[in-house]
């Protein structure tokens, strides 16, 4: 008697066993497993995938190399990949980041910054998909030119901008050597910059103003904040 009320409860511990097993194998790829790695070193830039699907994407981004590092996605403008879709900063050896981004069909470029200067180590994309409706950052309220020279950022003395705004911030270098704008919310925190733009060419960026306040800029290139290429403006 014994052994037939055992039987029935073995085999239906059996019958169990797949069910288990998948259940543990869709845990087990689930949102981790759908993120690109990058894997980012003091010489290289290694994007684990090249050719993704528009829409929602997570890298996964790892600094294995001895400097502070900061990943960028840049987007196409006039033949160019200047365009900062988004950005992680900040990343230090051997500490992980994940990078939240929604992409429009395209291609891109993909910039690892070791000691956060520069244009980059750069590995394109290709995104397979509809553009965007609102191309990755390509929407914006109104635009903003600022000049950059030795040493002054001409331009935002007498701007300011309403809460929620999206602003494009062009920034022209008339200068003889690499400028770029960082600029600053209320609490501090960057919410965006236009990165290092050659002498001669112009760079840009969208940049959402979500919160009231005064917010500053300047040029993060060695001292040239402390040379004067610094400032503030009001969002109301």
């Amino acid at each position: 008697m014994r052994t037939s009320r055992t039987l029935p409860v073995l085999g239906a511990a059996l019958l169990a066993l797949p069910l288990l097993a998948a259940c543990g194998s869709k845990d087990s790829t689930g949102s981790g497993s759908d993120k690109v790695a990058i894997t980012a070193t003091d010489t290289a830039c290694k994007v684990a995938k090249t050719e993704l699907k528009a829409g929602q994407t997570s890298f996964a981004i790892t600094n294995k190399g001895d400097k502070v590092t900061e990943v960028y996605v840049y987007g196409e403008h006039d033949g160019a990949y200047t365009r900062v879709v988004t950005e992680v900063e900040n990343i230090g050896p051997g500490i992980s980041r994940d990078m939240e981004v929604k992409l429009g069909g395209g291609t891109y470029e993909i910039a690892c910054k070791p000691g956060q200067t520069g244009d980059g180590i750069r590995q394109k994309i290709t995104v397979e998909g509809a553009k965007a409706d609102e191309e990755a950052g390509k929407s914006y309220d109104r635009e903003v030119e600022v000049e950059a020279k030795e040493y002054a950022l001409e331009g935002l003395d007498k701007f300011t901008a309403k809460a929620g705004e999206k602003i494009e911030f062009k920034l022209e270098n008339k200068g003889t050597t690499e400028h770029e704008l960082e600029i600053f919310g209320p609490d501090g925190k960057e919410v965006g910059e236009v990165s290092p733009v050659k002498p001669g060419a112009t760079g840009e960026a969208v940049i959402a103003l979500a919160k009231p306040g005064t917010y500053t800029y300047k040029c993060g290139i060695g001292d040239h904040a402390d040379k004067g290429m610094k400032g503030s403006f009001t969002v109301s």
